[in-house]
């Protein structure tokens, strides 16, 4: 049985557990190198990589074997993004299957209805409250470990306000989800009535360019939040940098001027756990 979800449990009764976004397995093993408890695989991310907006086009079979790479090459607990779950009731309960075979420590689920879109994006629409809660107790029906984290993400904030989103997290917590996740919330004084008024476990997004403003792990935890996730921010740093030194190259014809700016041949072997010459094995990291 994956005993990474009690793993991050215990984590979480230890303080706010930050989860910067992973959409392979090189940057799964970063994050782990790195020092963190846990990481997240974002849906949105794992599309851009793909060549894809966030709008939910990866299917099931995508995510899973994304999973199965970051939970392995990290060996750190991984919370995973469903979006709305790829279907109706049946396809809810198989997703949270797949995702604890393939190594998921936790998943969550969303209210919107598809196709989707970002959460810190208007336009959005949700679906029934009754509609959401079949979704949640199905998933929650087919937990095959106990200790699995089931997430259920609301975006009714931007939507129907924040009274909204508080009815309908206490509406699914009371079928059956571990964590509730308020998706799109303008400001701390929101996350802070969010707390009070939704008592339990909770997570935060922290997403740049978006309608949350900055605010630190720290801040998050003394407020009552549990994981704080950071789904796009190392995709955006990295595409930032990739986008900035192929103009340069464009420009100068070589790379030489921005070699300084790359990992070393020698900081990705260690990051793998690679000596040249030697036979690499999987305990190898």
């Amino acid at each position: 049985m994956n005993k990474k979800s009690a793993i991050l449990r215990e984590a979480m009764s230890q303080g706010v557990v930050m989860c910067p976004g992973a959409w392979n397995g090189l940057v799964g093993s970063a994050i782990a190198r790195a020092g963190f408890s846990s990481c997240y695989i974002s849906g949105g991310a794992t599309a851009n990589a793909s060549g894809y907006p966030d709008v939910g086009l990866i299917s099931l079979t995508e995510m899973c074997r994304t999973i199965h790479e970051v939970s392995d090459a990290s060996n750190l607990p991984v919370v995973v993004d469903a979006d709305t779950g790829y279907g109706e009731i049946e396809s809810v309960a198989r997703t949270i299957v797949e995702y604890e075979r393939n190594g998921a420590a936790a998943m969550h689920i969303e209210d919107q209805e598809f196709p989707k879109r970002c959460g810190h994006l208007d336009g959005k629409s949700v679906v029934s409250k009754s509609e959401m809660c079949q979704k949640i107790k199905a998933a929650s029906d087919n937990k095959l470990n106990p200790n699995f984290i089931l997430i259920a993400r609301t975006d009714a904030r931007c939507v129907d306000g924040i009274g909204a989103a508080i009815d309908r997290g206490l509406a699914y917590r009371e079928v059956g989800a571990d964590m509730i996740f308020p998706e799109g919330l303008r400001n701390q004084k929101e996350f802070e009535q969010f707390a009070k008024e939704c008592p339990g476990l909770l997570l935060a997004n922290m997403t740049e360019f978006g309608k949350t403003p900055h605010l630190t792990a720290e801040q998050f935890g003394d407020i009552g939040y549990n994981i704080v996730i950071y789904p796009v921010t190392f995709q955006r740093v990295a595409m930032g940098a990739i986008t900035r030194c192929l103009n340069q190259l464009q420009s100068d014809g070589s790379a030489e001027g921005f070699e300084n700016q790359m990992q070393t041949r020698q900081e990705l072997y260690d990051l793998l756990g690679y000596v040249p010459g030697e036979a690499w094995s999987f305990n190898s990291k």
